[in-house]
C-alpha cells in the first residue's frame, strides 16, 4: 500500500514583487496554480532558471512565507529542515553558537559528531570563518538535527572536493526525504530520483533523476512546438524559441566537448609520452612562442609549511586550465603565483609581453546593488563593447539569457544567480587575453553553466579556473592541475575525472621532474615490439583521421543549420532529418575514434 504524502502543497498561489510567481490571481490569466506531494524516502531534484522561484519554494515549504492562493499540509510530527544558501551568523559570536541557536536546535554532541567528519572546528568565530567553514557549520546543523524532510539550497557551494564526497555518501545513507536545488551535475545525477521543474510559473514532476532531466526538457520542448504549430500561434512558436536557444545552446556544447577532447589529447602527448599518437604537433620552438605563462622550478611556503613543491609549466594561448584540491591545499596560492599577484619563493614566473588579463572572482564584488543594469554593462548608455565590437546593451543581454526588458532594472532587485549572470557578461565583455575564474559555478543554474561553458569555449584566449564543480571542468578545461596538499601538483591532460582516474591508479614507470612536472619514462628499456596489422587495419589506421575530420565538417555544418531559431516552424521535416544525420554523424565518429585509437595502441606497443 502507498504511504500518504508526508507534506502537500495544493492549489499554490504566490504572488511577488507585483506579478504572479506561481499559479494566478481570481479571474487572471496564467499558469494553473502549483501542487506537489512530497513522499518519505523523496530524493528530488529541483530544476529551474534564476529567478524563478526554486528557493521561494522551499520557503513555502518550510511555512516561512505563506502562499495568497491554496493549502498546505504537514503529516503530524514532520520535522523539516531547510538548509539555506546563505544562512544568516550575523548574531553568532563562534559556528557553534550559529548551531545551537533557535527552538529547534540539535544537541551539541550530534552536531559535534558531524563537524568532526566534516573537518570543522565549531569553536571558530563565525565573523572570521571562510565561506567553506560557515557551509560546513550549516550542514553539521542542519544534518544533526534528524530531519524527516531535508531542503537543500546549493548545498556544494563553498565546498571543496573531500566535503561534497562526503556529503553525497550521507545522503545516500539518508532515510529521510530531500529536496535539492544545486547546480552541480554530478551531485545531482548521483543522489536524485525524481525531477521538479519549475518553469515560467509551472511545476512539473518526473520521477527520474536528473540523469534523464535534460532528455525529458527536450521532449517537453518538443511537445509545446508540434502544439503551437497545430494552433498557427506564431508568438508562441517564437516564445517556445526563446526557451529551445538553451536545449539549442547544448547541442552545440556537444560540439564543443568534441574540440575540447581533441585539444586534451594534444596536450596530453605534450605533457607526457612524445610521439605515441600521430598527431600533427607544433614544433618545440613554436609550442614556446605560443606560451603565454611559463613556470620554472616555482615553490612556495608559509612557515614550516610547504604549500608548493618546485613545479614547471607552460601555459599556451588557448589553455583552459583547471585547479583543483582541498580547501587548503594551495589552489588560491597557485592561481596568484601563476597570475603574477604573488611572487614565489624560488623559481620563475614569465608572462607573454601581451597578457592582459580579467580577474572574475566568486565574491560578486563589482556589482553596486542601487546601479542599474544599463550602468554596469554600457555605464549608463545603449551600446557596449564587447572585445572590440560593438552591440546594443539589450542584444547582448539576451545573449546572456536576459529579458531585454531588464536593461533598466536595479542590480539590487536582481536573485543572486542573475548578479553572478550579469556579472560574467560585463566581465566577458571586456578586452583581455587571460581570463581568470574564481569558483564562477556558485549561485548558477544549470541554463548558464551551459552559456557559461559557450562562452569560454569560443573565447581565443587563455582560462584559469579554480573549481569544485566536477562536472563543469570535465566539459571545459584542457588541462588540471591537481594539488593533495603534500605541496605536488599534478599535471593531467584533461578534466576532473582524468585527474581523479590518475590518483587512483598512477601510469606505470612514470616519474616526476625535480621540477615537479610530469615526464616520460626514461627511454630505455626499449619499447615492446608493435603489432603488425592485417591490411585492413593498416588502411583503417591510415584513413579514419580523414574520416573523422569528415564527420567533424558535417555535424557542425548540421549543427549551423539548426541554430537558425525559424528552422523548426518552416520545415518541421528537415529539422529532424539533420538532428537524425548529427546523431548518426556523431555515433559514427565515436566508433571510428575508438577504432583508430586502438589501433594507434597496437602500432605503438
Amino acid at each position: 500500500m502507498a504511504q500518504p504524502p508526508i507534506l502537500s502543497l495544493e492549489d499554490i498561489s504566490l504572488q511577488q514583487g507585483g506579478r504572479w510567481l506561481f499559479g494566478r490571481g481570481p479571474n487572471s490569466d496564467g499558469p494553473e496554480p502549483i501542487d506537489l506531494h512530497v513522499l518519505p524516502g523523496d530524493r528530488i531534484a529541483l530544476i529551474g532558471r534564476n529567478g524563478a522561484g526554486k528557493t521561494t519554494l522551499l520557503r513555502l515549504i518550510t511555512g516561512r512565507i505563506e502562499a495568497d492562493r491554496g493549502l498546505r499540509r504537514v503529516k503530524p510530527g514532520t520535522r523539516i529542515v531547510f538548509l539555506e544558501q546563505d544562512p544568516d551568523f550575523s548574531e553568532a559570536a563562534t559556528l557553534m553558537d550559529f548551531a545551537l541557536a533557535g527552538e529547534d536546535a540539535p544537541a551539541p554532541h550530534e552536531v559535534e559528531a558531524i563537524a568532526g567528519q566534516l573537518g570543522i572546528e565549531m569553536n571558530r568565530e563565525a565573523a572570521t570563518a571562510s565561506g567553506g567553514e560557515r557551509r560546513r557549520a550549516a550542514i553539521a546543523r542542519a544534518l544533526a538535527q534528524d530531519p524527516d524532510l531535508l531542503l537543500l539550497d546549493e548545498p556544494t557551494n563553498h565546498l571543496d572536493l573531500s566535503a561534497i564526497d562526503w556529503l553525497e555518501d550521507w545522503l545516500s545513507r539518508y532515510r529521510g526525504a530531500f529536496i535539492t536545488i544545486s547546480h552541480d551535475r554530478t551531485f545531482l545525477k548521483r543522489l536524485t530520483r525524481a525531477t521538479l521543474w519549475l518553469d515560467r510559473g509551472t511545476l512539473r514532476r518526473k520521477e527520474v533523476g536528473f540523469g534523464g532531466y535534460e532528455a525529458w526538457e527536450e521532449q517537453v520542448y518538443a511537445e509545446e512546438a508540434r502544439a503551437a504549430e497545430k494552433l498557427d500561434a506564431r508568438l508562441k512558436i517564437e516564445a517556445h524559441w526563446l526557451e529551445r536557444g538553451v536545449t539549442a545552446r547544448r547541442k552545440r556544447n556537444q560540439g564543443r566537448l568534441e574540440k575540447l577532447h581533441q585539444m586534451r589529447a594534444t596536450r596530453a602527448a605534450m605533457i607526457s609520452t612524445s610521439g605515441t599518437a600521430k598527431l600533427k604537433l607544433s614544433s618545440d620552438e613554436d609550442f614556446k612562442s605560443k606560451s603565454v605563462i611559463v613556470a620554472e622550478g616555482i615553490t612556495k611556503s608559509f612557515g614550516n609549511r610547504t604549500v608548493i613543491k618546485p613545479f614547471s609549466l607552460r601555459i599556451q594561448r588557448g589553455d583552459r586550465i583547471g585547479i583543483v584540491g582541498a580547501n587548503g591545499a594551495g589552489k588560491t596560492t597557485l592561481l596568484k603565483m601563476l597570475t603574477g599577484e604573488m611572487e614565489p619563493d624560488s623559481g620563475t614566473i614569465t608572462h607573454a609581453r601581451t597578457l592582459s588579463g580579467v580577474m572574475i572572482d566568486q565574491q560578486r564584488k563589482l556589482l553596486e546593488p542601487d546601479a542599474s543594469v544599463r550602468q554596469i554593462l554600457a555605464e549608463g548608455g545603449d551600446w557596449i563593447d564587447v572585445r572590440g565590437h560593438r552591440k546594443h546593451v539589450q542584444a547582448y543581454l539576451k545573449e546572456f539569457l536576459f529579458d531585454p526588458g531588464i536593461v533598466d532594472t536595479k542590480v539590487g532587485i536582481l536573485s543572486g544567480g542573475e548578479r553572478s549572470r550579469l556579472l560574467l557578461a560585463r566581465e566577458f565583455a571586456r578586452t583581455a587575453n587571460l581570463i581568470v575564474l574564481d569558483e564562477p559555478t556558485n549561485d548558477l543554474d544549470l541554463e548558464t553553466l551551459d552559456l557559461l561553458q559557450e562562452v569560454i569555449a569560443d573565447f581565443e584566449g587563455t582560462v584559469l579556473i579554480v573549481s569544485h564543480d566536477r562536472d563543469f571542468l570535465d566539459r571545459t578545461v584542457t588541462v588540471t592541475l591537481g594539488l593533495d596538499g603534500s605541496g605536488k601538483v599534478d599535471i593531467v591532460a584533461g578534466g576532473y575525472e582524468d585527474w581523479e582516474a590518475k590518483r587512483k591508479k598512477p601510469v606505470a614507470g612514470s616519474t616526476r621532474t625535480k621540477s615537479g612536472t610530469a615526464e616520460a619514462p626514461a627511454p630505455s628499456p626499449p619499447p615492446p615490439k608493435a603489432d603488425k596489422l592485417s591490411y585492413k587495419d593498416q588502411r583503417d589506421y591510415e584513413t579514419l583521421p580523414q574520416r573523422i575530420e569528415e564527420l567533424e565538417a558535417a555535424i557542425a555544418k548540421g549543427e549551423a543549420i539548426l541554430s537558425d531559431p525559424d528552422l523548426f516552424a518552416k520545415d518541421p521535416q528537415r529539422f529532424a532529418t539533420i538532428s537524425k544525420g548529427i546523431e548518426n554523424a556523431r555515433a559514427e565518429k565515436d566508433a571510428a575514434e575508438e577504432r583508430w585509437l586502438d589501433l594507434a595502441e597496437r602500432v605503438e606497443g
